[in-house]
């Protein structure tokens, strides 16, 4: 959330912000709630105050007149207590309600659009592959090579649930085992940092493991609690997380986290699970859009003044995997109408898929700032002694779409798919070759 100061005295940049991202509220509605609330809190602070007056008016009291009158005043002061202290709970979940629907402020150089149309291009890397023979797309393939089965998926679970075979398996794991081996390396990090001059420390990122259930309270303490997308164990009163994100960045909450030890990097695999509410009809085929896959997160906690050269360092290390993979993709700036409410800035990366003939994206990164930490109450204590909000920042390194890629961009005439050269070595193998009858 937004620091209720910041919203009112900046209130027109706040319901710009609420127009470009395509949100409903009022923000005057808002602000007349929080002068309400006030005022609520001030007079019951007020009739308290003239409560305990009262009992020290009682003890000098000196005669039963005089005694009667004071009962007769505190009686009257308890009666309108009793009446302001439920309007203000009233108030007060109405202010709470409103505050909780600010989005944050989208950077100066997010570009203000409707929707995925008016995203912008910042460049394109890597050359598209050319084929003799007419690409195929990675469910055609997956088919054909006996590495995806989606009917036998449906039969068993329903629409956009795919099981994975064989060689593809291998190849997801060298895929995020790759992606360990650069993540950890405070070596290869620094290489990055050099190679884009960048200002970012090389601290290694820490492999987690983390929960996959999560406390609806705490999703929506996230602000990343939507009900259309999310799945609910209702009886345990937890939601399937739809990120690693979700608990690698709750992962502080309510504490004080030390200067000394920021920034402080996660690197988290998990299976992640949407019910795509918005999706129907779309990418029906194979596994692009599924309602469970896996994904491999970074979360990082970084002071205020360093997120912004955070959010470059990560898009820096999302490249570098992509132009390990030998994938030609484009780094996209994502547009007001486009992007999430918590995302102070997004960057997406979008891998070329030759069986579609088009750009799919495939990575994100979200510069959060302290708009996910005020809610999580995440601090950090700086040398000072004073106290702050940390920023925040998520972003993917890869999830099960860079197969779809590789599958696309690597494929033969033969039918079979050449493996890039860095998986090699954690594969075993160089081609994935079609079974002989």
């Amino acid at each position: 959330m937004l620091d209720i100061q910041f919203i009112r005295n900046n209130k027109e940049k706040v319901a710009e912000a609420v127009k470009n991202k395509k949100l409903s509220l009022d923000v005057e509605k808002l602000l007349a709630k929080d002068q309400e609330r006030i005022a609520l809190i001030q007079e019951i602070e007020e009739m308290k105050s003239l409560k305990n007056d009262i009992n020290d008016l009682m003890q000098r009291a000196k005669t039963p007149e005089e005694r009667a009158e004071i009962i007769a005043k505190g009686k009257e002061i308890k009666l309108n207590l009793d009446g302001r202290e439920p309007l203000l709970l009233a108030v007060q979940s109405e202010y709470d309600a409103l505050m909780a629907q600010v989005p944050n402020i989208p950077s100066e150089d997010t570009p203000i659009g409707q929707d995925e149309s008016e995203n912008v291009v910042l460049r394109q890397v890597g050359e598209k592959p050319q084929f003799e023979f007419q690409p195929k797309e990675h469910w055609e393939l997956g088919e054909a090579l006996d590495l995806i089965d989606i009917p036998r998926a449906v039969k068993v679970s329903g629409n956009r649930f795919a099981y994975l075979k064989g060689d593809l398996v291998l190849l997801e794991f060298a895929l995020m085992q790759f992606a360990f081996s650069v993540l950890t390396n405070k070596e290869k990090l620094e290489a990055i940092i050099a190679e884009n001059n960048l200002k970012a420390p090389s601290k290694p990122f820490l492999p987690i493991l983390p929960p996959i259930m999560i406390r609806p309270e705490i999703m929506a303490r996230m602000a990343r609690h939507d009900p259309e997308e999310m799945y609910a164990i209702e009886r345990d009163n937890l939601n399937l997380i739809g990120s690693a994100e979700h608990t690698l960045g709750a992962m502080y909450a309510d504490e004080i986290l030390e200067a000394v030890h920021l920034p402080i990097r996660l690197v988290g695999f998990s299976a992640a699970f949407r019910r795509e509410a918005g999706s129907y009809g779309k990418d029906m085929k194979g596994f692009l859009r599924m309602h469970q896959f896996d994904k491999l997160e970074m979360e990082s906690f970084t002071l205020p003044e360093q997120s912004r050269d955070e959010q470059d360092f990560i898009v820096a290390i999302q490249e570098h995997l992509m132009k390990a993979l030998g994938i030609p993709y484009q780094v996209v700036a994502i547009c007001t109408g486009d992007m999430g409410k918590p995302d102070i800035r997004q960057i997406d990366i979008e891998a070329w898929m030759p069986g579609q003939n088009r750009y799919r994206e495939t990575n994100t990164a979200d510069l959060i700032g302290d708009f996910q930490a005020r809610r999580l109450n995440t601090r950090v204590r700086k040398a000072d002694g004073k106290t702050e909000f940390v920023h925040m920042n998520d972003a993917t390194a890869f999830s099960q779409r860079p197969l779809i890629a590789i599958l696309e961009n690597y494929q033969q005439a033969d039918g079979s798919v050449v493996i890039p050269e860095v998986l090699r070595p954690f594969v075993g193998k160089d081609v994935i070759k079609p079974k002989s009858n």
